[in-house]
C-alpha cells in the first residue's frame, strides 16, 4: 500500500494512469507520445507503477501492453473508506471508481499478490467448495484441455459444448471459455431481453489465470479477453471481476470471503 501512495504522488505517473484510463492497453511508444519525456524516463515511471501494482503488462510477440490494475486501489479503499467520513476520502473514492470503469480496450487485466501457495490458489480457482464461497458459482470440469465446463449458479446449470478448458497447467496457468448467456441465466439475474440479445450476439470470450510464485506470495494475473469493440459483456465482467478477485484474496488470506456488495 505504501508503494501505491508513493507511485501516485508523482504527477507524471498520475498522467500515465490518466492516459490509460482514457485508452487502456497502450504500448510504451503510445504512452511516450503524450508526454514530453524520453522513452527511458517513461519506462522508469511505468516500472514504478507496475511495482506498486497500479498497472499490469501483457506481452504479445515483441510488444508489451500496459493496463490499469484496480487491486491496489481496492486495498486502499477497503482499509480507509470505512474509517473516515466520505468527504475526507472523496479523492480516493473517485480514483477507485475511475480505475474500475469499463476499459475502452476490449480486454480486462487484473493483478493481485496473494499470501498463499500456487497449489492452494489453483484449488481455489477450480474446486466448487472454494468458488461457491467467493464467487457464488461452481464450475464442474475435470480441468483437462478440451473438456467441457458446466457452470452452476443461483440454482441454474449452464451447459454448452463450447464452454471448454483451453489450457490447464496446475499451479501455473488455467484458461477457459466464458459461459453461454442462456435464457435461464438472463431470467435469473433479470438482465432484460435487450441486454441478453446483445450479449448472446457477441463472440464467446475467454478468461486466463496466470500464477507465479514470488517469495511467500503468489502473483495472480487475470486476463479476460476476446471481446468485440463496444462489448456489453466486457463492461459487465470488468465491473464484476474486482469484487470476485478481492473476495478470493480475502478467503485465502483470512479464511473469510468479502460480503456481497449491497
Amino acid at each position: 500500500m505504501d508503494d501505491a501512495f508513493k507511485a501516485l504522488a508523482d504527477p507524471t505517473r498520475r498522467a500515465l494512469l490518466d492516459s490509460l484510463n482514457e485508452r487502456n492497453g497502450q504500448t510504451l511508444r503510445e504512452l511516450c507520445a503524450s508526454l514530453d519525456l524520453t522513452r527511458q524516463a517513461v519506462s522508469k515511471h511505468l516500472a514504478i507503477l507496475e511495482a506498486a501494482g497500479l498497472i499490469a503488462t501483457v506481452r504479445r510477440g515483441r510488444e508489451k501492453f500496459h493496463h490499469l490494475n484496480a487491486e491496489p486501489i481496492n486495498a486502499i479503499a477497503d482499509r480507509w473508506i470505512n474509517r473516515y467520513d466520505k468527504q475526507r476520502v472523496q479523492a480516493l473514492a473517485d480514483l477507485k471508481t475511475a480505475l474500475e470503469q469499463p476499459m475502452t480496450a476490449p480486454e480486462f487485466v487484473y493483478v493481485s499478490y496473494i499470501h498463499t501457495t500456487a497449489d492452494k490458489l489453483w484449488q481455489a480457482l477450480t474446486a466448487p467448495a472454494f468458488t461457491e464461497q467467493y464467487w457464488g458459482a461452481t464450475l464442474e470440469s475435470d480441468w483437462k484441455p478440451g473438456s467441457t465446463v458446466t457452470w452452476h449458479q443461483s440454482g441454474i446449470a449452464i451447459q454448452d459444448p463450447e464452454q471448454v478448458v483451453l489450457e490447464a497447467e496446475p499451479g501455473k496457468r488455467l484458461s477457459y471459455t466464458w459461459h453461454t448467456f442462456t435464457p435461464e441465466f438472463g431470467k435469473t439475474f433479470e438482465l432484460g431481453d435487450e441486454w441478453m440479445a446483445k450479449a448472446s450476439a457477441e463472440p464467446r470470450s475467454k478468461v486466463t489465470f496466470d500464477l507465479e510464485t514470488v517469495g511467500d506470495l503468489v502473483k495472480l494475473t487475470v486476463t479476460h479477453d476476446g471481446f468485440p469493440e463496444g462489448s456489453i459483456v466486457h463492461e459487465a465482467v470488468s465491473g464484476g471481476w474486482p469484487h470476485i478477485l478481492s473476495s478470493l484474496k480475502s478467503l485465502l488470506e483470512t479464511g473469510h470471503p468479502l460480503p456481497e456488495p449491497a
